[in-house]
């Protein structure tokens, strides 16, 4: 797969899987059905899903894993380093929309600007 053909996938899917994260907050997390459902109903395993996903907001799981791939990415050089900055972004979208917007910040610049940084070839 060529560069440019990598960065306008990037650049379509991104901006998709941010909205989803929005949605899985708003939709799934915040909307008060879901919140009763799971209060009468606990064992349900949408209920379980929702509830591992709040564990996983309360100990900032996406935002830590999002910053240790945005590390590895600047650091590794070549695609190694390019695919880890990647997935950093793909921890770091939900995280912003999941309340651990203190970690996901700065690992969305660092994977950011490792994408945009020239390989040494060129």
């Amino acid at each position: 797969m060529s560069r440019r053909l990598s960065v306008v996938l990037l650049l379509v899917l991104l901006p998709l899987w941010l909205a989803a994260s929005y949605g899985a907050r708003y939709g799934f997390m915040e909307d008060a059905q879901w919140v009763g459902l799971c209060v009468d109903e606990a064992s349900r395993w949408e209920c379980a899903v929702r509830s591992n996903l709040g564990l996983m907001i309360h100990f900032n799981m996406l935002g830590w894993a999002a910053i240790a791939a945005a590390v590895l990415g600047f650091v590794l050089p070549g695609q190694t380093g390019w695919w880890l900055a990647v997935l950093a972004l793909v921890f770091g979208f939900p995280a912003l929309a999941l309340y651990n917007t203190t970690l996901a910040v700065f690992a969305v610049v660092i994977a950011g600007l490792r994408l945009v940084r020239a390989s040494r070839s060129a």
